[in-house]
């Protein structure tokens, strides 16, 4: 297992050399036909490099079987930097994230984002985040699942912050079972506001897919606190209250 000094040397000089080529090479294959296909491969080089040259081993368990061809909405917590390359990894099949819009204002890095299919969410912006919200449905209508972070950002504590809408509206709207995926371990390998990496070993754990028509919008609450709850045990995190943010 590398030192603590050389996965923060050889980690954050990948983040940011690493990041430039791939970027590049992302956003020329971002143009190959199926269009974001090519791209989410390089993304998955990326993240298989990262963890690497960090000393991050990547730990997987699924509860059930998940068909790579078939729809979800993938809904995880949310504690590191590290969440991202983990769950690129990890989750089967293709997908696109919805990250915040800050990330696609970074020079290559962001063109790449976008160049993979990456959903952009501005949501100090009511408005601008309903929009990218449309557009996730249409990808998920045209076929492969979506990730997001229902907290909205990262936690620096052991409860699961409040939950936002948008997933699970989402997830109402397509019909589309979710897939509550709980982290672990990416908070200690590096936290919030943190430069060091501490080597380590990373599970992303995936729950049973959650039949959203069992609930329906009526019982929207219901369904957060079903996904919270599962979602907490999975992370091994406290659930906190049922809380729903805009």
């Amino acid at each position: 297992m590398l030192g603590k000094a050389l996965a923060t040397t050889a980690g954050n000089l990948f983040l940011l050399l690493g990041s430039l080529v791939l970027g590049i090479v992302t956003i020329a294959a971002g143009w190959l036909p199926p269009r974001g296909r090519w791209a989410l491969a390089v993304t998955r080089a990326w993240a298989a490099g990262l963890l690497r040259v960090s000393g991050v081993r990547l730990v997987v368990h699924r509860a059930a079987e998940l068909d790579p061809g078939s729809s979800y909405v993938y809904l995880a917590n949310h504690q590191s930097l590290f969440d991202i390359p983990a769950l690129l990894l990890a989750v089967p099949g293709r997908f696109r994230m919805v990250a915040k819009q800050s990330l696609f204002r970074i020079p290559v890095f962001g063109w790449a984002l976008q160049a993979a299919g990456f959903v952009s969410v501005d949501r100090a912006d009511r408005t601008a985040a309903r929009q990218s919200f449309a557009a996730a449905e249409r990808r998920l209508r045209s076929g492969g699942s979506i990730l997001l972070f229902p907290e909205g950002t990262r936690s620096t504590g052991d409860t699961l912050l409040p939950f936002k809408r948008g997933g699970f509206l989402l997830a109402l709207r397509t019909g589309l079972p979710i897939v509550p995926v709980g982290i672990r371990g990416t908070r200690a390998v590096q936290a919030r506001g943190q430069r060091s990496i501490q080597p380590g070993v990373v599970e992303v754990r995936f729950g049973a897919p959650i039949v959203v028509a069992d609930f329906g919008v009526r019982r929207k609450r219901e369904l957060m606190a079903e996904v919270r709850s599962r979602l907490a045990e999975l992370a091994g995190m406290r659930p906190g209250e049922v809380a729903e943010a805009g």
